[in-house]
């Protein structure tokens, strides 16, 4: 069955780096575009960036754009969102998901994993 599994969450302080993974199983990852997305506490789901089954399109929210990066290495079936100039509003729990979602394509996710926290102390 379809995995991801997501890591590299913590603790960061304002304006401080971050790496998450996640790792993918049980479908053909390198055929499929792959997304981040967050949910804050008390917040509704928001898309955070998309990514391109061969990495050539790339898409991100206005409020990380130009401080995240998304990436993915497809021999080792696994998801990248570097994160840096972080701020207390990125606090969130952070979702890896199969597909371009709504923001992209109008579509739903395929696929979310459990997700990953991460909290930027001011």
């Amino acid at each position: 069955q379809v995995q991801l599994v997501e890591s590299g969450g913590g603790l960061a302080h304002t304006g401080g780096p971050l790496r998450l993974s996640c790792a993918a199983s049980g479908f053909t990852f390198n055929r499929n575009a792959m997304s981040w997305a967050r949910q804050a506490p008390g917040k509704g789901l928001e898309w955070v960036s998309s990514l391109s089954a061969d990495s050539s399109d790339t898409y991100y929210a206005d409020s990380v754009k130009g401080r995240f990066t998304i990436s993915r290495d497809n021999f080792k079936s696994t998801l990248y969102l570097q994160m840096d100039n972080l701020k207390p509003e990125d606090t969130a729990l952070y979702y890896c998901a199969q597909g371009w979602g709504r923001a992209v394509a109008g579509t739903e996710f395929e696929f979310v994993g459990q997700g990953t926290q991460v909290t930027v102390s001011s």
